[in-house]
């Protein structure tokens, strides 16, 4: 099965076994779709990492802190 996302004016696939199998690198917890697509949340870190031409970007360096979970646009 693979989730689709609109990026600019194309759209963009983000397969859902991918999606299952990833975690976050800093607590190994689950992470979440934004609704947007541009970003993968972990609500436990309040972080979101971004996703780059169908390229999620699981760097803890590179992640964005949230101020609450609804930031995200979950």
């Amino acid at each position: 099965m693979t989730l689709v996302h609109r990026l600019g004016d194309r759209d963009m696939p983000l397969d859902k076994e991918l999606l299952d199998i990833l975690a976050c690198p800093k607590c190994k917890g689950d992470i979440i779709l934004t609704k947007k697509g541009d970003g993968l949340v972990c609500k436990a870190c309040m972080l979101v990492y971004e996703v780059k031409d169908d390229i999620p970007i699981m760097l803890i360096e590179e992640a964005k802190k949230l101020e609450k979970p609804q930031d995200a646009a979950i």
